[in-house]
């Protein structure tokens, strides 16, 4: 049985699934503590986890998504953002998230509904300690995307 649940101490001991969406501690902690962390729990163990922040009136942003990999490519990312939506309804107009550049992930938040809508140039080189990479590719602007709560 799948089971969200909002979680509001001892956020850091999921740190190892946080880290799998965001690779640097440091970029996580600044988020972490303000932000709504949620847990996908499947009999009992994490399986995923989701911090969102309220970044303006307007729009909620999921700071860090990420699924444990065992459990990658079984819809939990589809099922964590849908639970989003239904929970945020009517508290802003927007969901958004921001990504790198990759082909993995930019199709799958397009898949789930998200558009495009900014980017910001040379984020990951410049935010990041060492150089990210995804399937392949060296991320470097960050691509944020966007749906509709309406």
């Amino acid at each position: 049985m799948i089971e969200i649940q909002q979680v509001s101490e001892q956020k850091k001991q999921y740190l190892p699934l946080l880290l799998l969406g965001d690779e640097q501690e440091s970029m996580i902690d600044r988020y972490l503590e303000q932000g709504t962390l949620y847990v996908m729990q499947k009999a009992g163990n994490p399986i995923a986890v989701c911090v969102i922040l309220r970044a303006s009136e307007t729009e909620w942003e999921v700071k860090n998504l990420a699924v444990a990999v065992s459990e990658q490519g079984k819809g939990y990312g589809r099922k964590f953002l849908q639970f989003l939506e239904q929970q945020l309804a009517g508290t802003a107009e927007w969901l958004i998230l921001g990504t790198g550049d990759s082909p993995k992930t930019i199709p799958f938040y397009q898949k789930c509904g998200f558009v495009p809508y900014c980017r910001i140039p040379h984020f990951f080189l410049e935010h990041y300690d060492h150089p990210m990479i995804e399937d392949g590719v060296l991320l470097d602007d960050m691509v944020y995307l966007r749906k509709s709560l309406s």
